[in-house]
């Protein structure tokens, strides 16, 4: 069964996760940008974070 985010922030978070996976894994082979892969990386867990603290909240609701 699929994950059913619980509300439109989760599912926009899960679909900016999702994003930026792709955008690295687009970028992967690509030479001298490995500063930009780890910029997307650092953004990539704050965004993790912010979901986790989300979905905690919304399940005290």
């Amino acid at each position: 069964m699929p994950y059913e985010p619980g509300s439109p922030q989760c599912r926009g978070l899960i679909t900016a996760k999702e994003s930026l996976l792709n955008a690295m894994s687009s970028l992967n082979k690509i030479e001298e940008i490995d500063h930009i892969q780890l910029q997307l990386k650092e953004i990539y867990k704050e965004l993790d974070k912010i979901h986790e603290g989300r979905k905690v909240l919304e399940n005290e609701i």
